[in-house]
C-alpha cells in the first residue's frame, strides 16, 4: 500500500513541474496590502507607520514581510518619456525612498498596477507600457506586484496582457513576486500557473459573511492547481475590520491558511484589536498555510457543516470544521460529522 506522505509528495513534485519558477513565493505570501483599509487615501507617512507598526505588533515576526501599496500612488499623467512617477503630493520622497524604508524595516516592498488601460482609480495603467513600468519597479527595489484588471474592455481580457508583464518583470532580472488580480475572469487557474505566483479567483471581497463565502465558494474545487510558487487568490483577509464577528474573522483566516491563500492583512494597524492580531499571529494556523509540502487544502464534505481538509509534510492533515450559517445555536458546530476515509492519517484540526 502506498503512504498518503508519498502520494502527497509525489502530487506536489508533479504539479511543481507545470509551474512558473521565477524563485518566489514558494509558499503563500504573508503581508499587509493598503486597499481594504484605506482604499486610495495613502500618503509616505502612512506607509512608514504601517511598517513600523508591522514590525512593533508582532506581525513581521508571525512571517508578515510583504508591504504592498495598491492603488492611487503615481501621477495621474506619465513623463514624457512614458515612465510613471510617484504622487507628487503624497509620495514627494518617490517610491525608492519608500522602498529603502520598508526594507530598513527587514521588509519587503510591493506596488500596484493595472493591466488595463488605468488602474481602479484611474491613475495611468500599464498596458502597452509593461516594459517601462517593470524597468521602474525593479529600479526603486519592488519585491512585490499586485496587477488589476481594471480598464480594459471584455474583448481585451485575455491571457497576453498579463503575460507581457510577467516578461518584462522577468526581463529586468529583479526577483518580482507576481500577484494577478483578474477576478477569476477566463478561468486564470488554467494558464496563470505558468506566468504567475498567485491569481484571484473571485471578485472582490467585502468586510460581510455573504462576501467572505462568495470568494470561499468561488475557490472551491480549485486546490489541483496551486503548487509552490503558484496560488489560488480567494483576495485579502478582512480580519480586522468592521463587519465581521470575532468567530467570522476566525473562519475567515482558518480558511484561507488551509486553501494554501496569501494570507495579506487589510486592515488599520493604528486601531488593530488585541483579538484580531492574535487571530493573525496564531502560529499553528500559520503553519498550516506555510507547510512545505505545499498541497492545497479544498471542501472535503459538504452541507450546512463543512469539513475542508489537506495534506502536510509530516504525513498528518490539516482540518477546518466550518459552520457556514450566522446562528450557532441553531446549526451548533459539534453536529458536523467527519468521515476518517475522507481525511487521511494524522489531522490537526482547527475551527
Amino acid at each position: 500500500m502506498i503512504s498518503t506522505t508519498f502520494c502527497a509528495l509525489l502530487l506536489a513534485s508533479v504539479l511543481q513541474a507545470s509551474c512558473l519558477d521565477n524563485g518566489q513565493a514558494r509558499s503563500p505570501a504573508l503581508g499587509y496590502n493598503t486597499w481594504n483599509a484605506y482604499g486610495g487615501d495613502i500618503d509616505e507617512d502612512l506607509i512608514r507607520a504601517t511598517a513600523d507598526l508591522m514590525v512593533s505588533s508582532g506581525l513581521k515576526k508571525a512571517g508578515y514581510h510583504y508591504l504592498v501599496i495598491d492603488d492611487a500612488w503615481s501621477n495621474l499623467q506619465r513623463d514624457d518619456q512614458g515612465r510613471l512617477h510617484a504622487n507628487s503630493d503624497r509620495f514627494p520622497s518617490g517610491m525608492k525612498t519608500m522602498a529603502d524604508y520598508v526594507h530598513s524595516k527587514g521588509l519587503k516592498f510591493g506596488m500596484y498596477s493595472d493591466a488595463g488601460s488605468h488602474t481602479c482609480l484611474g491613475y495611468p495603467g500599464s498596458r502597452y507600457h509593461e516594459k517601462e513600468d517593470a524597468e521602474s519597479f525593479a529600479d526603486w527595489g519592488v519585491d512585490f506586484l499586485k496587477y488589476d484588471n481594471c480598464w480594459a474592455p471584455a474583448s481585451d481580457w485575455v491571457i497576453d496582457r498579463y503575460t507581457a508583464m510577467h516578461t518584462a518583470l522577468n526581463g529586468t532580472g529583479r526577483p518580482i513576486l507576481y500577484s494577478m488580480c483578474d477576478w477569476g475572469v477566463g478561468d486564470p487557474w488554467l494558464w496563470a500557473p505558468k506566468i504567475a505566483n498567485s491569481w484571484r479567483t473571485t471578485g472582490d471581497i467585502s468586510p460581510n459573511w455573504e462576501s467572505m463565502l462568495r470568494c470561499l465558494d468561488n475557490t472551491i474545487g480549485l486546490s489541483k492547481y496551486a503548487k509552490p510558487g503558484a496560488w489560488n487568490d480567494p483576495d485579502m483577509l478582512e480580519v480586522g475590520n468592521p463587519g465581521l464577528t470575532e468567530q467570522e474573522q476566525r473562519a475567515n483566516f482558518a480558511l484561507w491558511a488551509v486553501l494554501k491563500s496569501p494570507l495579506m492583512v487589510g486592515t488599520d494597524l493604528r486601531r488593530l484589536s488585541k483579538t484580531a492580531l492574535e487571530i493573525l499571529t496564531a502560529e499553528e494556523v500559520i503553519a498550516v498555510n506555510q507547510d512545505k509540502l505545499g498541497v492545497a487544502g479544498d471542501l472535503a464534505s459538504s452541507n450546512a457543516r463543512q469539513v475542508y481538509a489537506g495534506p502536510l509534510e509530516d504525513g498528518s492533515r490539516a482540518v477546518v470544521l466550518f459552520n457556514r450559517h450566522t446562528s450557532g445555536t441553531q446549526y451548533p458546530l459539534s453536529n458536523v460529522t467527519v468521515q476518517w476515509q475522507d481525511l487521511g492519517k494524522g489531522w490537526i484540526c482547527f475551527s
